[in-house]
């Protein structure tokens, strides 16, 4: 299975992006495998943006460090997913201790994806979110939830709250369909049925198409009024 790829990373109206993106495609003997992960730096916390590109830098330690180590070994899928949990632990407890030197809480919230040949792997911190996209009727679906309370209180992330094991979620990918990760500033004030419509992977033929149309939603989303920094990654899967 190959991917074709596209990323959209803007500051918005906000002083500083306190999102974080990351983007990986590798060939190995047992398939390509990618990865894409959104952080979005808990705003209301000090150094969001120092979070979320820690957070996106042990991501990619892992994704090369223990990945593809698993894959090449053929470990189950358990495995894999165990030792991200791990690495979330690690990284909730950095965090947790950079803070309190800081005297100031911080946190990220975490949407993982990993693509391996027909399977998909996901993990969920927070209120970014993944969707997946289809071709035909069914044009998209949520695959994550949002860990919010009272509309906007964030409940669960990397950092401030203590550790919690994120959500996990695996299923089957075929060629056609698409996925898009988002922090909530990209989706806020777009619709589903509008992302479903403009990012529909029947549409999709390449990188520079995926990126003018990821482009568009976010201006659109800023026209309508979104302050906050948006950042998405999309990916669809062809033969």
């Amino acid at each position: 299975m190959k991917y074709l790829t596209g990323v959209y990373w803007e500051r918005g109206g906000a002083a500083v992006n306190q999102d974080s993106v990351v983007l990986l495609r590798v060939l190995t003997a047992r398939g390509r495998i990618a990865m894409a992960a959104v952080c979005d730096g808990m705003g209301g916390m000090a150094q969001g943006e120092r979070a979320s590109g820690y957070v996106t830098r042990r991501l990619q330690e892992w994704f090369y460090d223990t990945l593809l180590r698993a894959v090449r070994k053929r470990k189950p899928v358990w495995v894999i997913r165990r030792s991200l949990d791990r690495l979330v632990y690690h990284m909730q407890e950095y965090l947790a201790d950079y803070a309190a030197g800081q005297g100031a809480g911080m946190g990220t919230t975490m949407t993982v994806l990993v693509l391996w040949e027909k399977i998909y792997l996901c993990w969920h911190l927070g209120d970014s979110r993944m969707y997946h996209l289809y071709a035909g009727r069914k044009g998209i679906n949520c695959v994550t939830v949002d860990h919010v309370r009272d509309g906007h209180r964030l409940t669960k992330c990397v950092g401030s709250f203590g550790y919690e094991r994120p959500d996990f979620k695996t299923g089957t990918v075929r060629p056609g369909q698409g996925f898009l990760l988002c922090s909530d500033g990209f989706r806020r004030k777009a619709d589903a049925s509008e992302l479903a419509q403009t990012l529909c992977p029947r549409q999709i033929d390449g990188q520079m198409q995926i990126e003018r149309r990821l482009r568009e939603i976010g201006e659109a989303c800023r026209k309508r009024g979104e302050r906050d920094n948006l950042s998405a990654v999309y990916l669809k899967a062809v033969k």
